[in-house]
């Protein structure tokens, strides 16, 4: 391997060793796998650009180039010209998968589920690290400069870390940067080690041999000494990735933050302990039907479901009447006292829907569009108090069957569906609703399908992905719980043209302490679709099998106006999915979870799991093979042209006359080539000095390389005419006239003839038109002994 192969190989190496760290920050590790693959094809191009001798500022482009087609075949295949080609909607991607990658991040806990989005960020970031680390240590040769990337990259991974890095992947970073130091020339890393004191000179005055070793390790000791301060001075982030649902690690004890509360909305569900995050007393007459909401997801863009960006407001005495509400709805006050337990800090406050008043004491602010209280100035629900009035809203099935269409603003903000939905989505729920009278009866429909009649297994440790996919893949496997649900049966609807959204809170919980107060838990947490009649208003649905309660004007054939009567429906479980074994015999565990197998096991991957998005590593190495092929085609002519070059320039075997004379022919044809490729074409009609003058005249040559040029015809001439002597040595003259021909030439000429060399394609034609001759010559003398035969 040569020195700069080696350095690329350390550059590489040092990169993937510094992006280990990341590893403890997601649960899954499988995304490292690809990333060192992507990051070997990029170098690889990159020691592929630079063997063909291509400028710097263009070996960068091309590792550039690379590195975004790889991503594009990862990440944004369906979105892609051709399958990898970067366009507009896959540019549009990326930026989607990055939003998404930083809400995740915000909201997960360590380690965190491997969503598209964070599995996005994750590779993507080694790739830009990669790159700056092979064009500072690679391309420019400064390998101590590409220290600081590999720093960057290694100070996040700590500084997000809730307890640092190991120990091993410190020392892992630390010897990649060390061996890609010791990687660089004796010379380079000699003149680096004078500066850490190093002695001009030994007693007898001669200055002492520098050690490429000794100095290696000077640098690495500095550079791990910064290492080590610099995680050490990052400031502790709060939120995120170091503060979820659960409690820290292990559940017990600490506080229950989520910036976003759906990305908890698993971890919670799979708690071991189901630990108590509020208390309340109501009056309302059917507890099963009072959910407490927190927020309503109404922005939907193919990967994921979050809150739009909208202005809060004071919080008014009495909020305002809910929109689309008609007076013929017959309705009701219910009155709900809350107390948050003291380890649950949340930024909206769980209300039951709708509510006209809130009593609560804080910065709290109002967002009037999906009738949220949102904390302010660092405001959470830690041991709030409050009391909130509501309505009970009974429509009726005739009622909703009977809904005028949805205004025009609502329908056009809340049915936009993205471009990138899969067409199984639309295409199922006209399946499910074929039929349907109206838009009631094809919401019913889609709801029944999903919790009875489609075959659906509820199930919390199923990770079915968040990307554009994630609903298709979830209608195939039947298997996903209330956030898979509540999203795919919203995008439907939507596709229905029925204007919709997902709402996050909490069901009920369970009575505690009498038939008024109710204990809700982490494990009551719950994501369900509201879709919008006009006279009615936003209505909830209830999708997900044996959760939550399904509403009764969803039954038509409840008499109107009886809906405050039933008990909660408690459909049948299902055994599809099994048990957990660590604390399925919990005592705190209610008997219905413990048949669901909720009571116990580790906490798995949420519903961000990258899963099976990406392509396979066959395929994605095939994939990559052909964007290298792609990209080395047009590199052929250089590549061709530059081995050429060094089967003529090099020493080759043998040292007698015939030998040497052959080495001077073949420079000679060199220097017509070169000259060729620079827009002087040969003149076979001249003789050597004849060309050597023109070359002269039409390559504008100095002096010096005009002198080295005769003495090159002058050893031609010697092997010419006097083949048995040895012919002077010419390498030198023949790497000036070289030099000469191109310092000549303009930049232009110089480019043209590196990618395009002329006299590649002319000795190529010259050679099939010589073939070609040879086998018309075949043929006719064939012909010809043919017809001789037949003639005798």
């Amino acid at each position: 391997m040569s020195g700069r192969g080696r350095v690329t190989f350390a550059a590489a190496l040092a990169t993937a060793l510094s992006a280990a760290a990341l590893l403890p920050l997601v649960e899954s590790g499988t995304w490292f796998a690809l990333c060192l693959l992507l990051l070997a094809l990029m170098a690889g191009a990159g020691a592929l650009a630079r063997q063909a001798q291509l400028p710097r500022p263009l070996v960068v482009a091309v590792q550039a180039l690379v590195g975004l087609l790889l991503l594009t075949l990862v990440f944004a295949r369906p979105q892609a010209l051709a399958g990898f080609l970067p366009g507009p909607e896959a540019m549009r991607h990326f930026g989607q998968l990055f939003e998404a990658g930083q809400h995740d991040v915000r909201g997960y806990t360590i380690p965190a589920p491997l969503t598209d989005g964070i599995t996005f960020l994750l590779i993507g970031g080694v790739l830009v690290v990669g790159l700056l680390v092979d064009t500072l240590a690679v391309t420019f040769r400064a390998a101590s400069a590409a220290g600081l990337p590999l720093l960057a990259l290694y100070s996040v991974a700590t500084g997000i870390a809730e307890e640092g890095a190991d120990w091993l992947l410190f020392l892992l970073a630390a010897g990649g940067y060390l061996l890609l130091l010791l990687a660089e020339s004796r010379d380079r890393v000699a003149r680096w080690g004078r500066v850490f004191g190093v002695r001009a000179a030994d007693g007898r005055g001669k200055p002492p041999k520098l050690s490429p070793v000794r100095n290696g390790r000077r640098i690495g000791v500095l550079a791990l000494g910064v290492a080590l301060v610099v995680p050490l001075a990052l400031p502790a982030l709060d939120g995120g990735l170091l503060d979820g649902a659960g409690g820290g690690r292990g559940g017990g004890g600490g506080t229950i933050s989520a910036v976003n509360p759906l990305v908890s909305l698993q971890d919670a569900l799979n708690q071991p302990d189901d630990r108590e995050v509020l208390r309340y007393r109501t009056d309302a007459a059917n507890i099963s039907d009072l959910y407490l909401r927190i927020v309503s997801l109404d922005k939907f863009d193919g990967t994921s479901w979050a809150p739009s960006e909208r202005r809060i407001t004071e919080i008014p005495d009495q909020l305002p009447q809910p929109t689309g509400l008609s007076p013929d709805v017959a309705t009701g006050t219910v009155t709900t006292s809350v107390r948050v337990a003291g380890d649950y800090a949340q930024d909206w406050l769980p209300l039951p829907y709708p509510a006209s008043s809130v009593d609560v004491d804080g910065r709290w602010r109002y967002e009037p569009e999906g009738r949220t209280l949102v904390g302010e100035r660092g405001q959470t629900t830690r041991n709030a108090s409050y009391r909130v009035e509501s309505l009970d809203v009974r429509p009726t099935a005739r009622q909703l069957a009977r809904a005028r269409p949805a205004p025009e603003d609502i329908r056009r903000a809340y049915t936009a569906v993205p471009g990138n939905l899969p067409a199984v989505v639309e295409e199922t729920a006209r399946k499910v609703t074929k039929g349907a009278a109206n838009d009631y009866e094809r919401a019913v429909r889609l709801q029944d399908w999903f919790a009875y009649d489609g075959g659906f297994t509820y199930d919390t440790r199923v990770g079915a992905g968040s990307g554009p996919q994630a609903i298709a893949r979830f209608l195939k496997q039947k298997e996903g719980f209330c956030v898979h649900f509540s999203f795919s049966m919203a995008a439907m609807a939507r596709t229905l043209g029925i204007p919709a959204r997902v709402a996050v809170g909490f069901t009920p919980g369970t009575q505690s302490g009498g038939e008024d107060t109710m204990s809700v838990g982490l494990r009551d947490a719950h994501a369900w679709p509201e879709l919008y009649f006009q006279g009615v208003g936003w209505t909830r649905f209830e999708p997900t099998p044996s959760r939550g309660t399904t509403p009764e004007y969803t039954q038509p054939e409840t008499p109107e106006g009886d809906a405050a009567s039933t008990a909660p429906e408690q459909p049948e479980t299902s055994e599809s999915a099994a048990p957990s074994t660590s604390a399925s015999t919990d005592a705190t565990c209610p008997a219905a979870d413990r048949r669901l197998g909720e009571c116990g096991g580790p906490s798995p991957q949420a519903v961000g799991a990258h899963g099976d998005d990406g392509p396979p590593t066959a395929h994605l190495l095939g994939a990559g093979l052909l964007v290298l092929v792609i990209l080395a085609v047009p590199l052929l002519p250089v590549l061709w042209r530059r081995r050429l070059r060094a089967r003529r320039l090099g020493g080759g075997p043998g040292r007698d006359a015939t030998a040497l004379g052959a080495r001077v022919r073949a420079a000679w044809d060199e220097v017509l080539d070169t000259a060729w490729d620079l827009g002087i074409p040969p003149d076979e009609a001249l003789s050597p000095r004849a060309a050597a003058e023109r070359l002269v005249r039409a390559g504008h040559l100095d002096e010096e390389s005009a002198a080295a040029l005769g003495r090159l015809v002058d050893a031609l001439e010697h092997v010419r005419y006097a083949p048995a002597a040895t012919p002077p040595p010419v390498a030198a003259d023949v790497r000036t006239v070289l030099a000469g021909l191109r310092a000549g030439s303009g930049r232009a000429d110089r480019l043209r003839a590196l990618f395009t060399p002329r006299s590649s394609a002319g000795r190529l034609g010259r050679a099939l038109t010589a073939r070609s001759a040879a086998a018309r010559r075949r043929l006719t003398g064939w012909a010809r002994v043919r017809r001789t035969r037949e003639a005798g």
